[in-house]
């Protein structure tokens, strides 16, 4: 059964017992923290995975934050039953809901740039736009990126997005399972009800340019972690650790106290 199935983690090893663990938002993958883990590997043992339904983890149809922190859960335990966690974005919410349902398994957490609400911007039409790739005509990423043009202007998106594209034995194919993506989109963008708090170390790094930690959203965040520490990225967006990836590890030191 796959519930039983470890995600794929991309290990950084370093000193120290406790790891720091870092889960990646939506079509997002380990690989994308490569530059940010290794550095962050020289005070611990940084260990990156790969959600469900991204990367080189397993397809499921459940893509709901209860089945996704059972998954860190299981990451941790195999780890040796304690961490410090990293979420952003959707990496972020089930980071939460792992802290609120099993608070043991963590020393530190920190969310990067999500709050613990169901938000309104679906990303559905991005799934879709992968989805109407015909994959029988590409051969290079340049292929599927010309496809994906005219319903995707944004470059930097497509980019993103086209490292979840593997050209392996030269048969195409998304690492997203994006049917379950699509099916599951409004759980993705919501938030489940957790009659819980987390009362232990808690730390939100947020974009100042980005609204997804507004300060409308500071009470909802503060009844769930009533200890949450707010630190603000002024002028980075919802994507700061790639913005600005020094000054978000500065900042994942200062919370970690590495």
């Amino acid at each position: 059964m796959s519930e039983t199935r470890m995600l794929n983690m991309i290990d950084h090893p370093g000193p120290g017992s406790v790891p720091l663990v870092i889960a990646h938002g939506l079509f997002g993958s380990a690989r994308n923290w490569n530059v940010i883990a290794k550095r962050l590997s020289d005070a611990r043992r940084v260990v990156a995975v790969d959600m469900r339904n991204h990367g080189d983890s397993f397809h499921h149809p459940d893509h709901g934050y209860e089945a996704m922190a059972t998954d860190l859960a299981r990451v941790i335990e195999h780890l040796g039953g304690k961490a410090d966690l990293l979420g952003h974005s959707m990496g972020g919410k089930a980071a939460m809901v792992l802290a609120l349902t099993r608070p043991e398994l963590l020393r530190h957490l920190i969310v990067a740039d999500i709050a613990p609400v169901p938000y309104s911007h679906t990303q559905a039409h991005v799934v879709e736009a992968l989805r109407a790739v015909d994959l029988s005509m590409v051969s290079r990423r340049s292929d599927a990126d010309a496809q994906l043009k005219s319903s995707l202007p944004d470059a930097m998106l497509r980019a993103f997005l086209l490292q979840s594209l593997s050209l392996d034995d030269g048969a195409p194919r998304w690492r997203l399972n994006l049917a379950a993506l699509a099916d599951q989109m409004p759980r993705i963008i919501g938030f489940p009800e957790i009659d819980a708090r987390h009362d232990g170390e808690m730390a939100f790094l947020r974009g100042g340019a980005s609204d997804y930690v507004s300060d409308a959203r500071l009470d909802a965040l503060r009844g769930y972690f009533p200890k949450a520490r707010i630190l603000t990225m002024e002028g980075r967006g919802h994507w700061l650790h790639a913005e600005d990836p020094r000054g978000f590890e500065a900042m994942v030191r200062e919370v970690l106290g590495t």
